[in-house]
């Protein structure tokens, strides 16, 4: 008996672990990606600031592991986490440790910039990955594979999947904590409690965390606003123990993971909120006009989406929540307009909902909340710019999961239209033949935006050239150093110095550390002391070009770097 059920066994096995290994694959893939494309992509300026305090953190925990009485004394605690404390410590914390562990001690990593990079390129290859489970779950296979690869294939995303920073580790942190808060409803205490602890941790990841209770209960009115209702009138509301368990375990694992805040912890946390709420005012271009204080122009964040998505990415997506809504409407007031036809003496059945009904409502109400909340912040026009896409970009892996629906309409709709004759087209020609048609224009821009991901926008407002007319931000951050490092190991003779402009100078540090930047290759503070420098463009830095002309005795560049025939980082050399 035990021989005959062996097949069959086997079979659900694979069967069951078929979607987990797919999704490891793709993760895997993008990190193998991110590392092969790393090496051209200079530091941006919030990096080196991350470096520095990932230093810091990873000195505590050399002396936590050496001596933990010390360590976790009030002085070292403040000693060596004071660094950056205006931001969570999960993402610095990794980077710590991936420097100490994968670059100092196992060289695993050649240089240690990477090795800081790391933890951000495995939580956006974990970014893939979920989307693919839940586009797999709600959709089928193939609809999973291509919200991932579309989530991926994103040129923002793919910039921002390289760096030492926290967005695409936020943007991951939102999406698996909001797929096991969804694959809890049906699971066990046991599930709950894991969400709550990653709740803990996207609070500890970045304050965008802040946004996702608010659309969880949203959720919870719009998906079971009536059963809520009831349970009020008789004093019992049901309420998902994962939201309880986000509430209680979220902020345990929140404080335990930040040492910064576990002494003076009310006064260090209201620091930290108020930071982020009356957080300073950036330059930024924005349609030929430079903001850089209230009020800011509404349509900022949406005209930026509509800039930088591909514009399959965006059509898909539309289409999806169009599907989506079309969906919700007929499954959830069917039943009241069959009522509404009855008093005027006409009939219309109603319709039973399915558990996959009630699931795909559950999901597609809570990506399109999710996308909702993660925009709200724009509303006001007292939300300031300072750096564009990165702070909407926990909506992505949402809009990816509408166009997975999108993807699978589509399908459907090709293999009706298909004739008899034609049916072995049906099967895995039709869904590989679309899928490729889906992800091949996104795949091509994303990877020719490579490494001016800031400075790259799509054929829908004409690419670099058309958003340059536009008068849309070209550089940001002061990351395009790298881009020019070629000009630079080449010209710059020992005894040189180059004036830094908008690079972080810990950044420039780490670069020549890193041999991306010549040992003599010497970074500058000042214009006057300097033989070379580089400019970033943003229209509000035009002073420090003028300033060039005036030092340099010269108003032509020795070098440009262009991406799209678009002058984004120029070199002036001293005459």
């Amino acid at each position: 008996m035990s021989i005959a059920t062996a097949p069959t066994r086997r079979k659900r096995f694979l069967q069951a672990s078929a979607d987990p290994l797919i999704a490891l694959g793709l993760g895997v893939a993008y990190v193998v990606l991110l590392l092969n494309t790393v090496d051209n992509l200079g530091y941006a300026r919030d990096e080196g600031f991350y470096f520095q305090a990932a230093r810091s953190y990873g000195a505590w925990f050399e002396l936590l592991f050496k001596d933990p009485t010390t360590a976790l004394t009030r002085a070292s605690v403040d000693r060596y986490w004071a660094a950056n404390n205006e931001h969570p410590a999960l993402m610095k914390s990794l980077f710590a440790l991936s420097n100490l562990y994968l670059f100092e001690k196992y060289k695993w990593f050649s240089d240690a910039g990477t090795a800081f990079r790391f933890p951000g390129m495995v939580l956006s290859g974990l970014a893939v990955a979920v989307t693919y489970l839940w586009g797999a779950r709600s959709v089928h296979r193939g609809a999973g594979i291509v919200a991932a690869v579309l989530l991926g294939m994103m040129p923002r995303v793919f910039y921002h999947a390289h760096l030492d920073c926290f967005d695409m580790p936020v943007a991951a942190m939102w999406l698996i904590t909001t797929y096991a808060f969804w694959r809890s409803l049906d699971r066990g205490l046991f599930f709950a409690l894991f969400v709550g602890v990653l709740y803990g941790l996207l609070l500890n990841t970045k304050h965008n965390s802040w946004l996702l209770p608010p659309a969880l209960i949203a959720w919870l009115l719009i998906v079971h606003g009536r059963s809520v209702w009831r349970g009020m009138k008789v004093g019992r509301v049901r309420v998902p123990t994962a939201l309880f368990c986000m509430a209680l375990i979220g902020p345990l694992v929140f404080y335990a993971l930040w040492p910064w805040i576990w002494h003076d912890t009310g006064k260090r946390l209201a620091a930290y909120v108020a930071f982020h709420m009356h957080h300073e005012y950036y330059n930024m271009e924005f349609l030929g006009r430079t903001y850089w204080k209230p009020p800011m122009p509404l349509g900022y964040a949406w005209l930026m989406t509509f800039a930088t998505v591909p514009a399959v990415t965006l059509g898909l997506f539309l289409a999806g929540l169009f599907s989506g809504a079309r969906h919700f409407l007929i499954t959830h007031l069917r039943r009241p307009v069959s009522k509404l036809f009855a008093r005027v003496g006409k009939t219309l059945s109603p319709r039973t909902l399915t558990r996959s009904d009630r699931r795909r409502v559950s999901a597609e109400v809570l990506w399109l909340l999710c996308i909702l909340t993660s925009y709200a912040p724009w509303i006001s026009t007292n939300t300031p710019i300072f750096g564009g896409a990165k702070h909407w970009i926990t909506a992505y892996p949402f809009f990816c999961l509408f166009a997975a629906r999108a993807f699978a309409d589509a399908l459907s709709a090709a293999s009706r239209s298909l004739p008899k004759a034609a049916a072995w087209w049906r099967g895995v020609p039709l869904r590989l033949g679309l899928g490729l048609t889906a992800v091949a224009a996104p795949t091509l821009i994303t990877l020719q935006s490579h490494p001016w991901g800031l400075s790259a926008y799509t054929p829908i407002v004409g690419g670099a050239p058309g958003a340059a007319t536009l008068g849309l931000n070209r550089s940001f951050w002061g990351y395009t150093t790298g881009a020019v490092r070629g000009y630079l190991n080449e010209n710059v003779k020992p005894g040189g110095s180059v004036f830094v402009h908008d690079t972080a100078m810990q950044s420039w540090d780490q670069m020549v550390k890193d041999g991306m930047l010549a040992q003599q290759v010497r970074g500058a503070w000042s214009i006057e002391s300097s033989s070379f420098a580089v400019y970033h463009h943003e229209p509000h830095m035009s002073r420090v070009e003028y300033q060039l002309w005036v030092d340099y005795g010269t108003t032509v560049p020795a070098h440009i770097g262009t991406h799209h025939g678009v002058p984004v980082i120029w070199v002036f050399k001293r005459p």
